[in-house]
């Protein structure tokens, strides 16, 4: 049985819990660069087809500074995979508005995504796989440990997901509707409006029920010494028959 798959006592969490916490939160979610991120080049897009009602030129300008925000993050080599998904999530708006020639369908990508991504949650969560616990895993170097090591840090990761599928849910129930009846204008408001609110909510939810769990358990620590030990092994057997 490996260190990463055998029984132990999980550690109590340390005091400084919340801090290492919430640092883990804001390195996995991008912290607030990664919010102004998401939410630029949608509320440009809006911004512009709200004055003039150009598709076109919304589009484009939408498109340019998720670009511009992937430049600035590779001059100062700053980690790609927020702001790329950006261009990506802006790309495939400005792809499905320029096909179907509606406006309203820069907005669609996003809203199948968020849909696909609050299933992912509750359907994890029933699975017992808890997708929260899949994404911060690697960022608190505990990998899958929480599966069979950490019960306490399942629990956890279960709320937090269940709150994240949730909240997601709700808003799609708001923006679904609004873009069958609202106009492009309307439904770029509200989406922008609940760009950050809710996933500030999930956060703070995820980091209230984390806060309150076991401490990870650090895997690579372990395999790190499991190796070292094993050096150590071979190294006395190797001075033992080198004495004989």
């Amino acid at each position: 049985m490996t260190s990463v798959d055998k029984p132990t006592t999980a550690p109590a969490p340390p005091a400084d819990a919340k801090a290492v916490t919430e640092a883990a939160l804001f390195e996995a979610f991008g912290g607030v660069r990664g919010m102004v991120e998401t939410v630029l080049p949608g509320l440009l897009f809006v911004t512009i087809f709200t004055v003039n009602k150009d598709l076109h030129t919304s589009a484009i300008a939408a498109l340019a500074v998720s670009l511009a925000l992937v430049a600035v993050r590779l001059v100062r080599k700053d980690t790609m995979k927020h702001a790329f998904s950006g261009v990506f999530g802006v790309a495939f708006g400005v792809v499905f508005a320029m096909v179907t020639g509606n406006a309203k369908d820069f907005y669609l990508p996003g809203m199948l995504y968020t849909l696909g991504l609050a299933l992912a949650y509750i359907v994890t969560t029933l699975c017992g796989v808890p997708l929260i616990g899949l994404i911060l895993g690697p960022v608190f170097k505990e990998n899958l440990s929480w599966r069979t090591r950490n019960p306490g840090r399942k629990k956890a990761y279960a709320k937090a997901s269940w709150a994240w599928g949730l909240i997601l849910l709700a808003k799609c129930a708001i923006l679904f509707p609004l873009y069958w009846w609202a106009n492009t204008s309307q439904l770029g408001w509200v989406l922008i409006a609940l760009k950050i609110p809710p996933f500030l909510l999930a956060v703070w939810l995820t980091w209230v029920f984390l806060a309150k769990a076991p401490a990870p358990i650090d895997v690579f620590a372990e395999m790190e010494a499991e190796e070292a030990a094993e050096k150590a092994r071979k190294a006395a057997a190797s001075h033992g028959e080198a004495g004989a």
